[in-house]
């Protein structure tokens, strides 16, 4: 497997701290607006199948899933444990910060589906992370990434910061190609006349 060649210099950030300082007190509150929130169920709706195993990464309070639809074990991995001890779709938690450890604590195969909701930018090691993703899911497993234009700007990238909504869908469509984990992405776009746009970018794990 070759290696990424992004420059490790657009993965700074303003705010270098340890990322569980930052962390440590819980917010609840949610990051986008209910209409985007929507958006990010219907994805959610589309793609994460009914009674599956799913894998909420840098998961917190609320994890937008579909009210309707059951699942067999929803897996949250976050940064504050009282939020993770909050979210009533879970079935169990795990505190890690991924830009200390990327690798993920489970085995092979274990998910039919994973999701990342509007917290990519904060990823130092992404290429690692989505590797890892896919290691732990079955094939053709979605990943469903999803984010806006709202973020805590000292904590994203660098890149982040200096992009625009379309750079933000490259960069994102970059990792999936750069882990050469994933069949081609697909891209679907939520971008009303007001409130907040949401993106969402789904790739499937390689047979």
């Amino acid at each position: 497997m070759t290696e990424p060649t992004f420059p490790s210099e657009i993965f700074r950030r303003q705010d270098e701290l340890a990322d569980e300082r930052f962390y440590d007190f819980p917010r609840f509150v949610t990051h986008i607006d209910a209409a985007a929130i929507e958006a990010v169920t219907e994805l959610y709706r589309e793609f994460l199948p009914a009674n599956g195993a799913i894998l909420d990464l840098m998961s917190s309070w609320v994890s937008h899933l579909p009210e309707e639809r059951v699942f067999s074990r929803v897996a949250g991995l976050g940064m504050n444990a009282e939020e993770l001890a909050a979210n009533p779709r879970l079935t169990e938690s795990v505190v890690q910060s991924l830009n200390g450890e990327p690798r993920l604590p489970f085995g092979a195969a274990e998910f039919d589906a994973a999701a990342i909701c509007v917290s990519v930018q904060y990823l130092i090691k992404p290429i690692e992370v989505f590797r890892e993703i896919a290691r732990v899911s079955k094939e053709n497993a979605p990943l469903v990434v999803t984010f806006s234009n709202r973020c805590f700007s000292t904590k994203a990238v660098f890149a982040w910061n200096a992009l625009s909504d379309d750079g933000h869908i490259e960069l994102v469509s970059e990792y999936f190609a750069a882990s050469e984990s994933y069949d081609a992405v697909e891209i679907r776009r939520h971008e009303p006349h007001g409130g907040d746009p949401l993106f969402g970018i789904i790739g499937r794990v390689k047979k």
